[in-house]
């Protein structure tokens, strides 16, 4: 009886590594033609998120996209978002499993930025204006979020309307990031801060602090 559990195991496992490789979307594959460019060497794991609006999609050479990473482009499939692409990731970019980047006027990754898993990036926030209405049922506000190249964006942060983050920055695991950050920054928390960043003459270090102290604390 082991040696058959054994052999369908084995076939079974044989069997999710063909499908995972004939699901996976490609620029060759029928599902890669949707996208309004994909670079060559671009590979999105099977299975995927939710994928749609992929008029609007444009993602650079080599870049890899986890299983389940949901790319969407608009409110539901089948929107006329215009002549434009929405959502734009970089070349030599590695998207975590899990993550979800939403798309509504305009999402800007750089080249080689790499996410962890379960990331969750927007371009669009519910508002709540009105008091007497369901913050559900009011008209959603747009901000463009973009991520400069060579970034990490570490498990499960999330990034909200309006976010520039420069080159090279870093971000903490779970930080609830909005707003404008330099080059080479790190940050950290819910509300997201500037934490670290680099200077030329300082090397980096922490804003405010001296750099004896600052020293003194890294080094603990």
């Amino acid at each position: 009886m082991s040696f058959v559990r054994r052999v369908m195991g084995t076939l079974v496992h044989r069997a999710y590594k063909a499908i995972r490789a004939a699901g996976a979307i490609t620029p060759a594959s029928p599902g890669g033609t949707r996208f309004r460019r994909l670079g060559q060497g671009v590979s999105i794991a099977f299975p995927p998120g939710a994928i749609f609006g992929e008029e609007w999609i444009e993602i650079g050479a080599d870049t890899l996209v986890g299983e389940r990473v949901s790319l969407s482009c608009g409110m539901w499939p089948g929107a006329d978002l215009g002549p434009d692409s929405i959502l734009r990731i970089g070349a030599s970019c590695s998207i975590g499993r899990g993550t979800h980047i939403v798309a509504h006027q305009s999402v800007d990754i750089g080249d080689d930025v790499f996410t962890g898993p379960y990331v969750y990036i927007t371009d669009q926030n519910h508002v709540y204006d009105d008091p007497d209405t369901p913050i559900g049922r009011q008209w959603p506000r747009n901000s463009p979020v973009s991520i400069g190249s060579g970034s990490w964006l570490g498990a499960g942060a999330i990034v909200l309307p309006g976010t520039k983050l420069g080159r090279q920055c870093v971000v903490a695991g779970g930080a609830v990031v909005r707003g404008e950050f330099p080059d080479h920054s790190v940050v950290a928390g819910v509300p997201a801060k500037l934490v670290r960043s680099y200077d030329p003459a300082l090397g980096w270090h922490t804003p405010g602090m001296s750099l004896a102290m600052d020293r003194q604390v890294t080094a603990s």
